[in-house]
């Protein structure tokens, strides 16, 4: 599959999707977002596939929007407005909706929607010189449609100055108010990937893709009689999986599970 604007590749159970327009600081348009909905969807079907790295090419991660794409916006009607934004919207949650563990490995400046593809990843780590912006409101604009998960990821209280504000800040800020998860030189960061992605895929595929959906499922939700019963449910369910029953059984055993093999 061919596309305009990322690289693909696909070493063995690792999937690298990079975004690649380095001459525009990564800024994403119409055909982007078209190319990462579609290489984030046929991921989550391919079982081979145990972990994802979404990378860039150039001194930037992503400054947002495209200027000329903005240009463009500039005259569409309110109900072509409201299209383009769900396909934005669309291709945030294909990436957050991945069955696939997803890490970002920020290495440049992340910039509005830059910082909504990284919010919908599950684990960031960026490099120590990166810096962030929420800057929609310095244009008279508001970063709605990555609201859901910046918000997830920095919380509402640090949200609430960035998305007023749209100061610039650091990464050293970012891991503070858990925007980040780990920050590391630029020299260091691709051995801190590769360190995190070997974590991901040495562990049970299916108990990875569970645990995944049992946090964006339960995370927030009030203990109730009935979520009890629901995660009751769920170890119940993967303990007598073919992977649990193997994963319990060779650490009894002192062996490595089959899906080491």
């Amino acid at each position: 599959m061919t596309y305009h604007t990322l690289t693909l590749s696909i070493d063995e159970q690792l999937a690298t999707v990079t975004l690649n327009r380095p001459d525009v600081r990564n800024a994403f348009n119409e055909q982007s977002i078209a190319d990462l909905t579609l290489a984030f969807e046929r991921l989550g079907r391919n079982d081979s596939v145990r972990a994802v790295v979404l990378a860039a090419h150039g001194p930037a991660f992503c400054a947002g929007a495209d200027l000329n794409w903005m240009k463009k916006m500039a005259g569409y009607s309110h109900a072509e407005n409201q299209a383009d934004a769900m396909q934005l919207a669309e291709m945030l949650r294909a990436i957050y909706l991945c069955p696939q563990p997803v890490l970002a490995k920020v290495q440049g400046d992340c910039y509005a929607g830059g910082m909504g593809l990284v919010a919908a990843c599950d684990i960031v780590v960026a490099a120590e010189t990166a810096n962030f912006c929420l800057s929609e409101v310095k244009l008279g604009l508001i970063p709605a449609t990555i609201s859901p998960y910046v918000i997830k990821a920095m919380g509402e209280n640090a949200a609430r100055r960035y998305f007023l504000t749209a100061e610039r800040f650091t990464a050293r800020e970012a891991h503070r108010i858990g925007f980040v998860h780990e920050l590391a030189s630029p020299d260091a960061l691709d051995a801190r990937t590769a360190e995190l992605v070997k974590a991901l895929v040495t562990n049970s595929p299916n108990a990875v893709r569970q645990a995944k959906t049992l946090v964006r499922e339960v995370g927030g939700q009030p203990v109730t009689q009935a979520l009890l019963a629901d995660t009751a449910e769920r170890i119940a369910h993967i303990r007598a999986s073919e992977q649990g029953r193997e994963g319990v059984q060779s650490f009894l055993e002192k062996r490595k599970p089959n899906w080491l093999n």
